[in-house]
């Protein structure tokens, strides 16, 4: 497995050009809702998210150099961290879900990196899936995960995108109430079953919310960058432009 190894100076430089250019250049908006860190102290934390687009990690990489004060780590995919090394240097660490051998070393990495005191995410769907496939469908190694990290707290995040009334898609990131479960006294298949019923409900409630504002901000969301204008909105801008200009 490929370990993480962590740059500050790489993360404050990626961090700007994540925000300006990346996310900035490609969504009209983003905006989150909920406690980042919802946690105090040192205590481990284990985010789980639905999987849903490639641009999954960079969003929530967004979120927390803007809202987090906690060392954040992630779990990706091996053979994407290997065409994109230099995502170990912003906390990212590998899984090769074909080689059970590998799957056990970076279980025990998590479990290392969460009884540290870090904030670790994984996606358990284990692989991209459409946003509106259901059941969602993890992966029974978040439940031996938490067997072997019975302090960590669950802290449920859903991702929300898509467009609307412009060109660019709007994506909406909320963060859940942490869950705390005895997880050492739970089958590791319960662990998974509860924790993908508590996930798909959020999902589905943050679903009405877009739902019920679709070109608007739902209530509740904070925005984390200044709405861009996307390529109907220039055209509208021009348009206007031109019909001042004749008149």
């Amino acid at each position: 497995m490929l370990t993480a190894d962590k740059s500050k100076p790489f993360e404050l430089l990626f961090s700007m050009y994540n925000r300006h250019y990346l996310i900035g250049r490609r969504f009209r908006s983003f905006a989150i809702s909920g406690e980042v860190d919802p946690c105090t102290g040192d205590s481990p934390v284990l985010y789980i998210m639905n999987h849903s687009s490639w641009w999954d990690g960079l969003l929530v990489y967004m979120a927390l150099s803007s809202r987090s004060r906690r060392e954040h780590y992630m779990m990706m995919e091996e053979r994407q961290l290997r065409k994109y090394r230099f995502f170990s240097k912003i906390g990212a660490y590998s899984i090769d879900r074909e080689r059970p051998a590998d799957i056990r070393r970076s279980m025990r990495y998590t479990a290392d990196l969460l009884n540290q005191g870090a904030g670790v995410w994984i996606f358990p769907q284990g692989e991209i899936r459409h946003l509106e496939q259901r059941p969602l469908g993890f992966k029974p190694g978040i439940g031996l995960l938490l067997r072997q990290s019975s302090q960590a707290s669950v802290v449920p995040v859903t991702l929300y995108h898509g467009m609307a009334g412009h060109a660019k898609p709007e994506a909406t990131l909320r963060f859940g109430f942490p869950l705390r479960l005895p997880w050492q006294d739970l089958p590791a298949g319960r662990i998974a079953e509860i924790l993908e019923v508590n996930l798909t409900e959020q999902l589905n409630e943050h679903k009405r919310q877009v739902l019920q504002s679709p070109f608007m901000l739902p209530g509740g969301f904070e925005p984390l960058m200044k709405p861009g204008r996307s390529t109907n909105e220039w055209f509208d801008a021009i348009k206007r432009f031109g019909l001042r200009s004749r008149s």
